[in-house]
């Protein structure tokens, strides 16, 4: 990040990450009458790939660049989760923490190796 001026982008996405962070763990055991309905997880899918996206093609067109937007979802989760605001335990033993944790990962990472794959090809390398 040798632009200053990307500087505040680069706060700003780091407080939306943080904040759809907890929206998450607020919703993933939301329910509709006696049916879970872990909204969180939809979340993930759709915000954490589009936060890399961003992270990479206007902040850092490097692979720490795509790899901060997951690092930081996965310390907020495990920060927030397990040591919650009061206390609170965000993330209890539960299907749902496990369905979410696991989707999280896998669109984060499913984000990260397709923007190396992209960062790559525009510099006409080839990825293993």
């Amino acid at each position: 990040m040798s632009d200053p001026t990307r500087l505040p982008l680069a706060a700003l996405l780091a407080m939306i990450s943080v904040l759809l962070v907890a929206f998450e763990l607020m919703f993933q055991m939301f329910y509709i009458g006696p049916v879970p309905v872990p909204l969180g997880t939809v979340i993930v899918v759709l915000s954490l790939p589009w936060l890399v996206h961003i992270t990479v093609t206007e902040i850092s067109a490097t692979t720490a660049g795509a790899a901060a937007p997951v690092l930081l979802w996965f310390v907020s989760v495990l920060v927030l989760g397990l040591f919650g605001p009061g206390g609170d335990v965000l993330l209890p033993g539960t299907w749902q923490s496990m369905l979410l944790l696991v989707a999280g990962s896998a669109a984060g990472l499913v984000a990260f190796r397709r923007a190396i794959e992209n960062l790559a090809g525009s510099r006409g390398e080839r990825v293993r």
